[in-house]
């Protein structure tokens, strides 16, 4: 049994990672400042699911609250999932983006300074790649100019891990996620938000003229990777996590109107400042040396997700 501490433990990710760990026997400690980016009631509903949980409100940039928390749980382990989401949104609130995203990581990361086996998974993002033409995107690319303020966060948090590993030899992970979706999905984000307005018959939001693709991936593949990743962490390595497949925006939509049976209304805008043409994730260092290997397609994993989307409906009236 592995005592482990998941920073935003009780979001989209955090709540699928915090029962994978629970279901194998990880005795695990929750972070969470239930903060009002979206409802918190959702993150309370995810939080009512992880019984047997030790669940601490409160804030990584709470330096005696971080303190006290390492002290108590003298953990095996830390997977950082808290931060500040969105690209679109950071280009709204930098400074906020910088300081939970930036200081609240050096924070936790100092509490390591005495813990050298502990190891540390630093949730990134593929927006870290910026405007990248050279696809697939591997971690062996040079990335100096993310496009936005949250990718820019993103990639100094990662630049943070490094140093750290360097000075204290923690074993740390920093895993770039891309496009990830599934049930409690966050529902700002693209595949709930088109998904709730096919099935109430309101205009999708469709940007551009939809050739932009991502590489969209079911959060049991990313939990999967997570997981791999704190039991395999060695020195300081990046790992792509994605499902290595693109879809384009049009496409997508077109899935969603097929998998819900309800026919999309498109409100047309223009590319909105700090989105990409594609994200598309070479996985193969993941697969050499975690084990990694995605599974799931975007139709199957749009048809799990509606399945929940549904049941959530009927349950919440």
């Amino acid at each position: 049994m592995k005592r482990v501490l998941v920073t935003g433990g009780v979001g989209f990710i955090g709540s699928h990672v915090c029962q994978h760990l629970m279901a194998r026997g990880d005795q695990v400690w929750i972070l969470d400042n239930f903060n009002d980016f979206y409802d918190p009631s959702i993150k309370r509903e995810n939080a009512s699911g992880l019984a047997g949980a030790k669940v601490i409100e409160g804030d990584i940039r709470d330096e005696a609250l971080v303190a006290q928390l390492f002290q108590d749980g003298n953990f095996d382990g830390v997977v950082h999932l808290a931060a500040m989401a969105g690209v679109r949104r950071s280009l709204q609130d930098p400074l906020l983006y910088s300081d939970v995203n930036v200081r609240g990581t050096q924070i936790l990361l100092q509490q390591l300074e005495k813990r050298p086996e502990v190891p540390f998974v630093f949730g990134s993002s593929s927006s870290v790649y910026g405007a990248n033409e050279n696809v697939p995107f591997s971690e062996k690319h040079d990335i100096h100019c993310p496009v936005s303020p949250y990718a820019a966060t993103k990639r100094a948090g990662e630049l943070l891990c490094f140093t750290h590993h360097h000075l204290y030899g923690n074993p740390i992970a920093c895993l770039r996620f891309f496009t990830v979706y599934g049930p409690r999905q966050r529902p700002e984000m693209a595949i709930h938000k088109f998904v709730r307005h096919a099935v109430n018959g309101d205009p999708i939001p469709f940007f551009g003229d939809g050739s932009t693709r991502r590489d969209y991936t079911f959060v049991a593949d990313i939990v999967d990777g997570v997981v791999r990743a704190l039991d395999r962490a060695r020195d300081y390595q990046i790992y792509n996590l994605g499902e290595s497949q693109t879809t384009s925006l049009s496409e997508l939509v077109q899935l969603i109107g097929e998998v819900t049976g309800c026919e999309p209304v498109l409100d047309r805008q223009p590319l909105q400042p700090g989105d990409v043409m594609v994200t598309y994730a070479d996985v193969s260092k993941a697969r050499a040396e975690l084990g990694y290997a995605p599974s799931t397609d975007i139709r199957e994993g749009l048809e799990r997700f509606f399945e929940w989307y549904r049941a959530r409906m009927v349950r919440v009236g």
